[in-house]
């Protein structure tokens, strides 16, 4: 085989509408455009979100909550994601990340209490729940809470 004879599936591809090409196409003429109005002329239709002058559904919907621009947002890990880890190990956010436990660069993690823990694991976290907090400690664990410089 050579790459001559390569060839798409038959009905995978499909010609593109030729338009203004004479009468006898069939698309010749106004060009499938209809006769004169906003849609015939080069840079006509409405906006997205045009209602043709009637108040449009975004403005008709009222405002509603409030966007927090202070928001720290953290990366949520549970206690059953860290049983994966070798008892003893220290586990810090970079590790979190290398295990594809924590995306993105920089990221704050809080650790949940959800599941159970059976080893001694001393974790470093920008935050516990109480929860969390128990089960680590209960098994011998420690809890290292990293601070954060505003």
């Amino acid at each position: 085989m050579k790459i001559s004879d390569l060839r798409p599936a038959p009905g995978s591809s499909k010609k593109p509408k030729r338009v203004g090409r004479g009468d006898g196409s069939g698309h010749g003429k106004t060009s499938c455009r209809g006769h004169k109005g906003q849609g015939a002329r080069a840079g006509g239709g409405t906006r997205p979100g045009f209602e043709g002058g009637q108040m449009p559904l975004q403005r008709r919907v009222p405002k509603r909550g409030f966007h927090n621009p202070f928001k720290v947002a953290m990366a949520v890990v549970n206690l059953d994601q860290l049983e994966n880890f070798p008892p003893a190990s220290e586990i810090t956010p970079d590790n979190l990340a290398e295990h594809g436990l924590v995306r993105g660069k920089n990221r704050r993690v809080k650790i949940l209490g959800d599941g159970s823990l059976s080893k001694a694991l001393t974790v470093r976290a920008h935050g516990f729940s109480a929860k969390a907090r128990e089960k680590i400690e209960a098994c011998g664990g420690k809890v290292e809470l990293i601070a954060v410089h505003a």
